[in-house]
């Protein structure tokens, strides 16, 4: 198969509320959709990259540029049995992992439709539903975040994460854990500690978290070692992970018990399944992250997320969560903390062309 044709786009989606994280705020996703068309058929990816370089070097400007005058070329004049061999072409290009991600996406979703296939499927998938977990931004009243916690607790969720950042950590913590007891609660603090401050990292070992994710900037595995040595609540690399390589040093070092894989951040379907894999071979827990993505990119997450070694509730909520209409049909829901893994050829979803045609905010045909 070759991909003859290729729309790039940018779309402004509106949040439900700004979502705050050590990062920043975010008010208005920019997202970059990628249509690619073969055999009468058009498979859609999402770059979800956010609007400033902090969570990675990547922003919706840096995708466009890598997209439109390099990786997309790349897609236009390679033949491929399976994406996982334009994976390999794309290799040519350094890093950019969430661009590629975004066109390779696009790739699966035509290579399931032509074979009649859901996306799960294709990647191997086995679970027909996912559990699904939320995660609460920086909420900084206790009192209202303790609201919203009841709120997802009551809406399903499996498990709830909390944004944490120096001086906002132990005692919202606490107050969520004492208010509910039996909640399986983890935090998130996006790499804004230093090794400084490991005693009050250690402190949060007396809440009984499910995980504490990401404490340390992404390129020190051998502090996320040393502090996995002296706590018994289990560490969880998110940043840090950007490669099948980085998942075999952590392993090696004995970084984490846990890993946050998101398809985005590792370049596609194809690395995040070669992760999943040595993960499951050393006895490493690994769980589905979500990037504020539409239902797009969030139906490549769920097929990815339902392969087997994905033992542990993902980050992956109903659109309901964040947008106010989502750009696919019909949205993506979760029922008593499960989200079903659609079933249907490629994508299983329709994409709504018209909402998404209303939400562009730049676009270029290539051919």
């Amino acid at each position: 198969m070759r991909i003859r044709r290729v729309v790039l786009r940018e779309i402004a989606m509106p949040l439900k509320t700004p979502f705050l994280t050590a990062y920043g705020r975010e008010t208005l996703r920019r997202l970059l959709i990628v249509e690619a068309a073969a055999d009468g058929l058009t498979g859609y990816g999402e770059v979800s990259v956010l609007s400033a370089p902090y969570y990675t070097e990547e922003t919706p400007e840096t995708a466009r540029h890598v997209l439109a005058s390099f990786l997309i070329p790349i897609a236009l004049q390679t033949d491929w049995r399976t994406p996982r061999e334009l994976a390999r072409a794309f290799a040519t290009v350094r890093r950019h992992p969430m661009a590629k991600a975004g066109l390779e996406a696009a790739a699966w979703d035509l290579h399931a439709q032509v074979h009649g296939i859901s996306l799960a499927q294709a990647l191997g998938g086995t679970r027909t539903h996912i559990e699904s977990g939320t995660v609460v931004g920086l909420v900084r009243d206790v009192d209202a975040l303790l609201r919203t916690v009841e709120q997802r607790i009551a809406q399903g969720y499996r498990r709830i994460k909390l944004k944490i950042e120096p001086g906002w950590d132990y005692e919202p913590l606490k107050a969520v854990r004492e208010a509910f007891p039996q909640v399986p609660l983890a935090a998130d603090a996006n790499g804004s500690y230093d090794v400084s401050r490991t005693d009050e990292l250690k402190r949060l070992d007396s809440l009984s978290l499910t995980m504490l994710e990401q404490p340390f900037p992404p390129p020190d595995l051998l502090a996320h070692a040393q502090l996995q040595a002296k706590i018994a609540t289990p560490l969880c690399l998110d940043e840090s992970i950007e490669s099948v390589h980085d998942a075999q040093l952590a392993v090696h070092l004995g970084s984490c018990r846990t890993i946050n894989l998101k398809p985005a951040r590792v370049g596609g379907s194809t690395a995040a399944a070669a992760i999943h894999d040595l993960a499951r071979s050393h006895g490493i827990a690994v769980w589905c992250g979500g990037m504020l993505e539409s239902g797009i990119g969030r139906a490549h997450c769920l097929a990815v997320a339902s392969l087997p070694g994905f033992s542990l509730p993902a980050d992956l909520s109903g659109s309901d969560q964040y947008w106010q209409e989502d750009i696919v049909e019909p949205p993506i829901t979760a029922r008593d903390g499960l989200i079903a893994v659609p079933r249907g050829a490629g994508l299983g979803l329709r994409v709504r062309t018209d909402l998404i045609e209303r939400l562009t905010v730049w676009r270029q045909v290539f051919e």
